[in-house]
């Protein structure tokens, strides 16, 4: 039985941003922050929410800049991950005060970009990380490099930096959405559940899509023609991440769908070479979405880590 309600805010930041938090739990009680990716929003998490509030947690979801109702700004590289860094670290600093820390920082997809990126910068805000099918920079760098598998199975990340892509990703009900989840599994994808991303997405894609405009962790497109193969390849192929941005030093437990066709199970290979305290769960039938497919299995996985 659910006893918890889950509560809708809008906070505003110390720089400027609003970011609409979804919340379950009493304040003063510890931490645990989730964080979604694209094209999803907070909302997704709201039966973690409630099922950590009943352990006696405080669990809060944000909606990242671009999703949802919080604040969207209009230039692509207002998407750049330090940026995303700057709003989590504020959040968490407005819910455990300026010394404290999260008890886990709990991400996946997008979210995984972004904790990835604070769990290097900022390891003192979070006590344990648990990141849940999103890579690492450095095996991901590494695949979209030498990998034509990863390369292959990367390209959407093209289309949706596009200019064009929010507007044809609206038209006909939002029908180049639904693949990016019924080409996995969508069994959990009821009609209700439907309306609420319908309801999220008639917000606006285009903050969605900026975090692809942003990101130079793009494979090269399929060459229309060989100067655009040219720029493009020189973009990926020069890129060097220093090891000090890759490191991770947070107990971190890593949960993967192993049927992931977006992200090949081969980016699991190498991480111990970037963290030190590492545990990583494969789960052999579950995709991209195991949040939705196995959420009992990825909750135990959870309370199992945080013990």
């Amino acid at each position: 039985m659910i006893e918890s309600t889950i509560q809708t805010s809008m906070i505003r930041l110390p720089h400027g941003i609003d970011l609409s938090i979804r919340t379950c739990g009493e304040q003063g009680r510890p931490v645990l922050m989730f964080l979604h990716g694209f094209p999803e929003a907070a909302f997704v998490w709201d039966e973690y929410l409630e099922h950590y509030a009943n352990l006696g947690y405080r669990a809060v979801a944000p909606n990242l800049r671009g999703f949802e109702r919080s604040s969207s700004p209009a230039d692509a590289f207002s998407y750049r991950a330090k940026h995303l860094v700057q709003d989590i670290a504020a959040l968490i600093e407005s819910e455990v005060g300026k010394d404290g820390q999260l008890a886990c920082l709990i991400a996946h997809d997008w979210g995984g970009a972004v904790a990835w990126n604070l769990a290097n910068q900022l390891p003192q805000l979070q006590k344990k990380l648990v990141i849940i099918n999103s890579p690492h920079a450095g095996t991901m760098l590494r695949e979209l490099q030498s990998s034509p598998a990863q390369q292959a199975a990367s390209q959407y990340m093209n289309f949706l930096a596009r200019p064009d892509a929010p507007a044809l990703l609206v038209e006909n009900d939002f029908a180049r959405l639904w693949p990016f989840f019924e080409n996995m599994s969508s069994h959990w994808m009821t009609d209700s559940v439907k309306d609420q991303f319908r309801e999220v997405w008639r917000m606006g894609l285009i903050g969605g899509c900026n975090y692809y405009v942003a990101s130079p962790m793009k494979p090269a497109p399929k060459a229309t023609s060989s100067k655009a193969s040219t720029s493009a390849e020189l973009t990926i192929h020069t890129l060097v991440l220093p090891r000090e941005m890759l490191t991770i030093k947070v107990p971190t437990q890593i949960i993967w769908g192993m049927k992931d066709i977006a992200l090949r199970p081969e980016l699991l290979d190498g991480l111990d070479d970037f963290i030190a305290d590492l545990r990583i769960h494969k789960i052999d039938d579950a995709t991209h979405w195991v949040t939705h497919e196995k959420p009992a299995l990825v909750k135990q996985l959870i309370e199992n880590f945080l013990r």
